[in-house]
């Protein structure tokens, strides 16, 4: 049971319906929040390990970036017809489609390359689904993701809702799985690079308290951006393709040159107090996304192949 189940009735009693989605739809039960455009301006930032012909067979590229994430449409009660002890058993799930489209507005990787891009370029597209299942969920599964990227993946995530009284962000090691920790090592000198000297971006180097996105704790800037913010309502979103039946499936190039095994990630979705007496509160979607990329061998004799971190973060504004 869930905080939502009490329109699960008028679900069942529904017809299927395909509308403009509506901020606050009750309907959409953890998701009524996020209908609408999201923005972040330079808010956002990225790290991902790439397969590279020089150095030590990778190079670590670091983003700035600016995003949109819109949340357009809903089809409400979409039915799975099902049968259990002969009796007719369906599930209802309503479903938000989303947009997202990114731009880098910095970017920097080591060893240094002609791969970068332009600074403007677009780096990223997705357009995917988010469901909540409203009834007859798997170990607690309420919610899910679907994703389709052009890079040829496509992601199945699925995972839990739940509110919550704070915006908790879990500490993030950016290190590769299967290389051994040692960041004075030759191999790991990208990254150690970035751990002495902080990507600073459109930031100015003396800004202050900003510490830079350092690619081995690639979680801080999200907790700075939290510093000395009052939330009065938060929903997390926690999603996992390595949960039951999730995954990813990629197109032969990608499995061969950089897999795509895993992504987790974390959603809130808050309601920040207002910045003035009186004033209209503040609506905040921030996340934290791992995807593990797999290449190169393994050092620690293990079988299959190193695990990179590919991790994104952002804290978005309601624009409208």
């Amino acid at each position: 049971m869930t905080m939502w189940d009490g329109r699960l009735p008028r679900l069942q009693e529904m017809e299927r319906t395909v509308e403009p989605a509506q901020w606050g739809d009750d309907d959409l039960g953890p998701l009524k929040d996020l209908p609408g455009t999201w923005e972040g301006h330079g808010t956002g930032w990225n790290m991902i390990a790439l397969p590279f012909a020089g150095g030590p067979g990778f190079r670590l590229l670091l983003n700035q970036y600016d995003e949109t994430l819109k949340f357009d449409l809903v089809d409400k009660a979409v039915p799975n017809r099902g049968v259990d002890a002969g009796q007719q058993t369906d599930q209802r799930i309503v479903t938000l489609d989303y947009e997202q489209v990114i731009h880098q507005v910095a970017v920097v990787d080591e060893p240094a390359s002609q791969f970068q891009g332009a600074v403007g370029a677009a780096i990223h597209h997705e357009p995917g689904l988010f469901l909540n299942m409203a009834n007859l969920t798997e170990d607690g599964l309420d919610v899910a993701r679907l994703a389709t990227i052009p890079h040829g993946d496509s992601v199945l995530a699925l995972g839990t809702s739940n509110p919550a009284d704070t915006v908790d962000i879990p500490a993030v090691n950016g290190l590769p799985l299967g290389v051994e920790h040692d960041l004075s090592s030759r191999y790991l000198a990208p990254y150690k690079k970035f751990d002495d000297s902080p990507f600073f971006g459109t930031v100015p180097a003396d800004a202050p308290g900003f510490p830079g996105f350092n690619p081995v704790e690639p979680h801080k800037l999200l907790e700075l951006a939290n510093q000395g913010v009052t939330f009065t309502r938060v929903t997390v979103l926690e999603l996992d393709t390595t949960f039951d039946t999730g995954g990813i499936h990629n197109i032969p190039f990608v499995v061969k040159q950089a897999n795509a095994a895993s992504m987790k990630s974390t959603f809130w979705i808050s309601e920040l107090a207002p910045e003035q007496p009186g004033g209209s509160p503040v609506l905040r979607l921030q996340y934290l996304q791992i995807v593990m990329l797999d290449f190169l061998p393994r050092f620690d004799g293990l079988p299959g192949r190193i695990g990179w971190p590919h991790v994104s973060i952002n804290t978005l504004t309601k624009a409208a």
